[in-house]
């Protein structure tokens, strides 16, 4: 069957019939997004081992990119925390001109994934897996976060967990009460603020009976609907410069940000270097096309637009990351906490998700000198709320785990601590392999030989389930039973509850068969499912069986 290359953005689609009302909801909807992707794009750079400016222009230029070209009515791309430790890993090993490459190749891998129209294929990573390493990332983002949160003098952290730990405790003796008032106050804050406003609680009633009902509660509405994290960046800001308060910022470490549109350069480029940068791409490349169409999926659930297309998303997430490292970008991907306050915001098109990067890039230009005045524990309370939001943490708590079955307690426990310990490369790759192991082994589990009737000369078993490499030992007992069985028996196999055969399986049958004839004996197939009947007789084996049965007739 020929293969169906086909490209059609999202957009095309979601703009048929767009009018003035749509606009204006998703150019709010865009506005309210660009504005908490600014603080969040400098945190996952800066926390990536990168400038400020890669992740604010991976925001703008992978995120209109995935907008305009993807599968997702209001998906919003960008530089996201799963990638903080994969980036961070690949910088300190290879360094930045070569993390370029990797990004940019598994741009290439992405489009290629869904111009070949497997994106369908990331929905079999099993979700015990995905629960892991996300588990293991957000526990990796909040240790490597503790460095600025406690405003220590650490000129450069290590890659992994444990080296991190020693260097944090070698170096606790620098420890900042300002800037660990900064970054706690704004955790603190940032888990209140939802509370803070809400209709419900006892601040929100006080406003309303003092705004009195004439106000319909617009000035608590208004304000909750102001995001966290702008608040927590623009109010602590000024705390931390009004005061002069001793802590590192943006300004101190990196200069600030630059106030202009970003150089295109071309990273050098060699087949050997891509031939040593193969771990890492597919690392990038399997992560973002995971997180991307979770995200996806997630939106789909959310706002109730048509489904995504999983294809055309890793297309654009392909475009989206080959293209921004020639503008100094990092990885991109879907983002679930940036796309959900799209969707509440009331986003309808991927004009929202436009209108967000061109908000962003209107910020950056307009405000770029204020950004140096950011202190970095700020950030990195920041990161810390949205790492402890990134995780799934209800899962590992003992009344869940006790829900599940071992095989998935065994996968997310052993993804989890192998992302940890090692990394998401080692995690992903183990828990796929055991995850197939585990799979192997229950479906033989489900895979039975039942003997039902021993009259001579019938001997009669019936075959449940998939007869596949896996369970091919399963018929050894019913070929000793041939071979201790007086001879001429006639051995009848009912396979009407046999759903599927394999050549392993098939192979097994034919030992069988040998076994039967040796006997003298024959062996017949019953009430054969399509599948494997079909097997059986491209393999010429229903002609083996047809010409043992004939066999002892003219003896």
């Amino acid at each position: 069957m020929p293969l169906n290359f086909t490209f059609r953005p999202r957009l095309l689609d979601a703009v048929r019939g767009y009018d003035r009302s749509r606009f204006f909801k998703d150019l709010g909807a865009g506005a309210t997004v660009g504005i908490v992707a600014l603080p969040l794009a400098m945190a996952f750079a800066i926390a990536s081992g990168l400038t400020p400016e890669a992740g604010i222009w991976t925001a703008i230029i992978a995120g209109f990119l995935i907008a305009a070209l993807g599968g997702s009515a209001v998906q919003i791309g960008g530089p996201a925390g799963a990638f903080i430790v994969i980036v961070y890993g690949i910088v300190e090993r290879y360094g930045v001109a070569n993390l370029l490459i990797a990004t940019a190749c598994a741009g290439v891998v992405l489009f290629l994934l869904g111009l070949f129209r497997l994106g369908t294929l990331v929905r079999y990573v099993p979700v015990s897996i995905v629960v892991g390493f996300t588990n293991g990332i957000a526990t990796l983002i909040l240790l490597s976060q503790l460095r600025d949160l406690l405003g220590l003098t650490v000129e450069k952290m290590p890659a992994d967990m444990f080296s991190q730990m020693a260097t944090l405790w070698e170096h606790r003796g620098s420890f900042n009460p300002y800037a660990f008032g900064l970054g706690a106050t704004c955790v603190a804050g940032l888990f209140i603020w939802p509370l803070l406003l809400h209709d419900k609680s006892r601040f929100g009633y006080a406003v309303h009976l003092m705004f009195g009902r004439v106000t319909e509660l617009r000035p608590v509405k208004v304000a909750s609907r102001v995001p966290g994290p702008i608040v927590a960046l623009v109010s602590l800001t000024a705390v931390a410069w009004a005061f002069e308060l001793p802590v590192e910022t943006i300004g101190t470490r990196f200069g600030g940000i630059p106030q202009g549109l970003p150089a295109f350069a071309l990273p050098e480029f060699s087949w050997e270097t891509v031939k040593q940068l193969v771990s890492p791409t597919l690392t990038i490349a399997i992560l973002g096309a995971i997180e991307s169409l979770l995200c996806a999926r997630v939106a789909d659930q959310v706002s109730g637009l048509p489904r995504h297309d999983p294809n055309q998303e890793l297309m654009a997430q392909g475009a989206a990351n080959l293209v921004a490292p020639f503008f100094g970008g990092m990885p991109a991907t879907g983002t679930i906490a940036r796309t959900v306050t799209n969707i509440r915001a009331g986003a309808t098109s991927p004009v929202a998700g436009i209108v967000h990067a061109l908000t962003l890039m209107a910020v950056v230009l307009l405000a770029a000198p204020l950004a140096r005045l950011v202190p970095l524990s700020v950030l990195a309370g920041i990161l810390i709320f949205v790492a402890w939001n990134m995780g799934e943490w209800r899962e590992f708590a003992p009344y869940m785990l006790l829900r599940f079955s071992n095989h998935y307690r065994l996968l997310m426990l052993g993804t989890f601590f192998l992302t940890v310990v090692f990394d998401l490369t080692v995690a992903v790759q183990a828990g796929i392999v055991l995850a197939c192991v585990l799979f192997i082994r229950r479906m033989n589990t489900l895979f039975r030989v039942e003997l039902v009737s021993l009259e001579p000369p019938v001997l009669t078993y019936r075959l449940y389930g998939a007869f596949f490499f896996g369970a091919a030992n399963k018929l050894d007992a019913a070929i000793q039973a041939v071979e201790r069985a007086p001879r001429g028996m006639t051995v009848v196999l009912d396979a009407m509850h046999m759903i599927q055969l394999d050549t392993t399986g098939l192979d097994a049958l034919r030992q069988l068969h040998k076994a039967v004839l040796a006997r003298g004996g024959t062996l017949r197939l019953d009430s054969l499912q399509p599948q494997p009947q079909g097997l059986i007789e491209r393999s010429g084996f229903a002609a083996e069986l047809a010409a043992g049965a004939a066999g002892p007739a003219h003896q």
